[in-house]
């Protein structure tokens, strides 16, 4: 095998194919916030505990920006470092897109280290107090990562959808200058179950109860439902 080869599965469902990478989808990445992740600057600042939330979200439609909105009127003081000091949630960056704003060059709703209501994204935490998916209060960006859904049309209008791991190239230009990525190192694939299983919500909101029973149905073919050895890992 390859040192950077996957395995993959494709389903045709109402009229679409739709292609899930199987190496990720069964590797044991998860996420190591707060638990060593040197975050995503040039250099590493682990004792920032930023992660990926240095740069603010950027939001994928106005309803992504609203949804953000409505849940950050439900925060409290108790949940938020910035409640009552942050005069605007949302600004726009050199390319007038609009992210979520940012407060000493962290995403304005990262709670930093040393806060009494707990470090890390308030939004996350006060999703979890109210019992309810992180992915109905964060930015679509933030719940779906290290997940990422493509949309591909061929010549003659068939729709490909790919569920895949978010490489360092889906940031553009800039992914060049982040120092890590967490999908490229063997830090990150220490987690206890696959992805498929503790991201179980997440790839449900992305690709709807059907797609996700039918790829579960078929993970669970797998030997034994063995971890698959992703190629961060594998790699010398």
């Amino acid at each position: 095998m390859g040192d950077d080869a996957h395995q993959w599965v494709s389903f045709d469902h109402d009229d679409e194919t739709w292609l899930f990478d199987v190496t990720f989808l069964m590797s044991n990445w998860t996420c190591i916030w707060d638990a060593g992740c040197p975050g995503i600057r040039s250099t590493p600042t682990p004792e920032q505990a930023q992660g990926c939330c240095s740069f603010g979200a950027h939001f994928s439609d106005d309803a992504d920006l609203e949804g953000v909105r409505a849940a950050a009127g439900r925060l409290t003081a108790e949940d938020w470092q910035h409640h009552g000091v942050a005069a605007e949630i949302v600004e726009r960056d050199d390319d007038g897109d609009a992210r979520t704003a940012l407060v000493d060059d962290a995403c304005v709703f990262l709670n930093r280290p040393g806060f009494a209501g707990g470090n890390g994204c308030a939004l996350h935490r006060a999703a979890l107090r109210a019992g309810e998916p992180i992915t109905q209060w964060k930015p679509e960006v933030c719940w779906q990562l290290p997940l990422r859904l493509e949309h591909h049309e061929d010549d003659n209008g068939h729709i490909v959808n790919v569920l895949r791991e978010w490489r360092r190239r889906d940031w553009g230009e800039g992914g060049q200058d982040l120092h890590w990525w967490c999908t490229e190192d063997d830090r990150a694939f220490i987690g206890h179950e696959p992805v498929h299983q503790h991201l179980r919500h997440e790839i449900q909101t992305l690709v709807g109860d059907d797609l996700t029973a039918m790829l579960v149905r078929h993970l669970a073919t797998q030997p034994n439902e063995q971890l698959l050895p992703h190629p961060a890992v594998r790699r010398p």
